[in-house]
Parts: C-alpha cells; structure tokens; sequence
C-alpha cells in the first residue's frame, strides 16, 4: 500500500542505525511490527487475576514431559 507521510528524519535514522535498515520502509515496517507486538503482549495483562489457578497443577512434573 502506498502512503505519502512525513516523518521525523533524525529518529527514523536513529532507528535505522540502531536496527541496521538499509531503507525507511524496513526501518517503518520493523517499527510498525514491534508496535503490534508490543499491544498483543499489554493485552495478556487484562488476565492477570481473572483466571483461577489449580493448586493440584504441577509445572515441575510438566517440564520432563516429552
């Protein structure tokens, strides 16, 4: 999709620099990508507290299962 937008230069080189882009639109499309992940992951924390946890649930027995 094409887009015509202007954007701030000195952070997109920054990021660029920092994330080894060579292109502004590698560089918009990792943000963009990092942004979505990001409000996934804020999301999970709306269940903290909402489900109830079973006391017989061993996790260490779940770790050698194979």
């Amino acid at each position: 999709m094409a887009t015509n937008i202007e954007l701030n230069e000195k952070l997109l080189s920054k990021a660029m620099k920092l994330g080894g882009m060579r292109t502004k639109k590698e560089a918009v499309n990792e943000a963009l990508s990092e942004y979505v992940q990001r409000r996934e992951q804020l999301k999970v924390l709306d269940f903290f507290g909402t489900i109830e946890e079973d006391p017989s649930f061993d996790y260490k027995k779940q770790r050698n299962v194979k």
